[in-house]
């Protein structure tokens, strides 16, 4: 398969099948992305990004959790467990999405991880979910220089 990635202005970039990960239930208020790809920018493995392939235009910056110093124990469901057809917690991948305070506005250095809601997936089936905590501080905010 092949895909344009509209932020880099890339065409025609092949995703092979194993790079595939499908989130069944899509990500809040982005329902209808079910299937997505990770990356990270040649020469840039600090930040990943979670290409939609089902909407060129979509993409969340995405980060392991330890790498800004947050560390979850997140308990899923037995319904949850089933939908990533995780038996194993090792096969368990944990991402949080990074996005701009939009009160600092484009030219504001406030980068704030959406520690609420983290992306958990599951390696070997790559298959995902977004699961909402509720017992969570607010979100973790870093000033950029």
């Amino acid at each position: 398969m092949k895909i344009d990635i509209d932020r880099f202005a890339l065409k025609d970039v092949p995703v092979a099948e194993e790079r595939v990960f499908t989130f069944p239930a899509g990500l809040v208020g982005f329902e209808e992305n079910k299937r997505f790809t990770l990356f990270h920018e040649e020469g840039k493995p600090t930040v990943f990004w979670l290409q939609s392939l089902d909407d060129p235009a979509l993409s969340f910056s995405v980060v392991p959790p330890e790498r800004i110093n947050v560390e979850y124990e997140i308990d899923l469901s037995d319904e949850e467990s089933g939908l990533l057809g995780l038996s194993d917690p090792a096969d368990a991948i944990v991402v949080v999405i990074l996005y701009r305070d939009a009160v600092a506005g484009a030219d504001g250095g406030r980068i704030a991880a959406s520690t609420h809601s983290p992306l958990v997936i599951n390696a070997k089936t790559r298959v995902g979910m977004q699961k909402i905590l509720r017992d969570v501080q607010p979100s973790v905010v870093y000033r950029g220089r």
